[in-house]
């Protein structure tokens, strides 16, 4: 396996469109290796927690549990194998475990952004979107993170759960300012504004979206709507055409054939 593929599933953020980023591996000096052999147990770990995201990333939880206990056999302080360990208990809705990972590797490491930012995920997901609040805001805080764009875009999405818009735009906003063609932040702010009633606003979030990848049926039914709502009939068509060509069996082109646009 590649090991810069596998390395990459390390962090992922609450939205599926967003791509893994590698998690921090930095440690504090005071955990770092003091030895040889301790250096060598650390980067032995290093390589099985790689490994254990790799097989996290491609669905493979068995696999990657082992490569999990393999890595804290081999160093039982490597917080980011913890964290791993984390996000693969969480896809297995074993949440008791799940947490006590999360926890685990705070306490060795408690700026670890990568970590923050999973356990507010995690969090998020279960309906404890206040709380998950507090562990996006500590990824951020740390000034050695390096996608901090994806905490912000977390805690948008954890603050429209709550229902809470106007802190959703604003941290959808600091995700564009931190990395400008996030997707998925420029979707949400989409939304917002279709929502709002600004459909000229929306639309120009919106064609941002386009220029970046292929449009999904999501971002294909948004776009339908913006334009019926801007009256454009033959730009409305053409959505309609892509989204039920490209994706007849989504629920959005169900909501197209029974003309449930809201």
């Amino acid at each position: 396996m590649n090991r810069a593929v596998v390395a990459a599933a390390v962090t992922l953020v609450l939205c599926s469109c967003a791509a893994p980023q590698p998690a921090s591996v930095t440690l504090p000096q005071s955990q770092a290796p003091t030895s040889a052999e301790e250096e060598a147990a650390r980067n032995r770990a290093r390589v099985h927690t790689e490994l254990a995201a790799g097989y996290y990333e491609l669905r493979n939880m068995a696999v990657a549990l082992e490569e999990v206990n393999q890595a804290l056999k081999a160093d039982p302080a490597f917080g980011p194998a913890y964290n791993v360990a984390g996000l693969i208990y969480g896809e297995l809705r074993e949440d008791r475990l799940a947490q006590e990972n999360f926890q685990r590797a705070l306490r060795i490491d408690p700026l670890d952004p990568d970590t923050n930012n999973n356990y507010g995920r995690f969090l998020c997901e279960r309906k404890q979107e206040r709380e998950a609040l507090k562990y996006f805001m500590a990824a951020l805080r740390n000034p050695l993170y390096r996608t901090p764009e994806r905490s912000y875009l977390n805690a948008g999405l954890c603050s429209r759960r709550q229902g809470d818009i106007a802190a959703a735009e604003e941290f959808f906003t600091k995700a564009l300012h931190a990395k400008p063609n996030n997707a998925q932040a420029l979707y949400q702010l989409s939304d917002i504004s279709y929502q709002r009633g600004n459909y000229a606003q929306a639309k120009s979030y919106l064609v941002r979206v386009e220029q970046l990848a292929n449009p999904s049926a999501e971002v294909l039914w948004l776009a339908l709507r913006i334009e019926r709502r801007l009256g454009d009939r033959n730009a409305e068509a053409s959505y309609a055409q892509q989204l039920r060509r490209r994706f007849p069996d989504s629920k959005e082109a169900r909501s197209l054939i029974a003309g449930a646009y809201e």
